[in-house]
């Protein structure tokens, strides 16, 4: 029969290699020896932990997705919408994140939650859909501020889906439909105008130059016979019947 002494080294040996864990790179142990954590979380690597005086809490300090459900979201100027977003963070701070909050993922979802529908219903839904990018970063920023105390960075928010009724949707298209008929007419009245100014200052250098009329006569025919018609319109100035009107007034006389 094997001595007491040897059982008693056996029994030491297997004490301190189910003592030994393994930690990953990205892993933390937190250790709370009789009740008290330790100031400092063990890891990466190989460390000791000696039940049942010390247990110790994995944490994870890899960025975390987390997908908030769709929400229903009363906007401002009072249009029901479905919003869901999606959530990047990390654990910076494995100590608070295991003695400051019961569950970190599940507060942070909770958080998240309400902070996307008290900050998007405060926006009219021209600003929800234009102004995804102000509304990300204003999410971001308060998400981050109250999870700070847990040891929680929220690195980045991103609305993804915004659900609208089909009524609104209809309503929205004839509203785009109505803005680009609008923009249309400017840019043919513009249009319209510009022509005007170049005709008023084209008059002002015929007037100025009558023989420029004659000129531009000639080029239009140019033009019409190059096109192989067989109708030819020759334009005759006005000022000619003038002259005729004189003259006979004249022989009238």
């Amino acid at each position: 029969m094997p001595s007491v002494p040897l059982i008693a080294l056996i029994v030491i040996v297997l004490y301190i290699l189910s003592s030994v864990k393994i930690l990953a790179e990205y892993e933390r142990g937190v250790i709370f020896r009789l009740g008290r954590v330790l100031p400092q979380p063990k890891g990466p690597g190989i460390i000791l932990v000696f039940a049942p005086i010390d247990r110790m809490v994995r944490v994870s300090l890899r960025i975390e997705t987390l997908e908030v459900p769709p929400q229903d979201v009363v906007t401002r100027d009072n249009v029901t919408v479905k919003v869901n977003a999606v959530i990047y963070f990390r654990v910076i701070d494995s100590t608070k994140a295991v003695i400051e909050v019961a569950n970190f993922l599940y507060a942070t979802s909770q958080l998240a939650q309400t902070t996307l529908r008290s900050v998007l219903g405060e926006v009219e839904l021209d600003v929800l859909l234009s102004q995804r990018e102000k509304l990300n970063l204003r999410l971001q920023s308060i998400l981050d501020q109250h999870t700070s105390p847990w040891g929680i960075k929220v690195t980045m928010v991103e609305v993804k889906q915004v659900d609208l009724a089909e009524q609104m949707i209809r309503v929205i298209a004839k509203q785009a439909e109505a803005e680009r008929e609008r923009r249309a007419k400017i840019i043919h009245a513009e249009g319209e105008y510009v022509a005007a100014e170049k005709l008023a200052m084209a008059a002002e250098v015929i007037q100025k130059q009558p023989a420029a009329i004659q000129l531009r006569y000639l080029q239009t025919l140019v033009e019409i016979g190059v096109e192989k018609n067989t109708t030819v319109v020759f334009p005759l100035p006005i000022d000619i019947f003038a002259g005729m009107h004189a003259l006979l007034e004249k022989t009238g006389k």
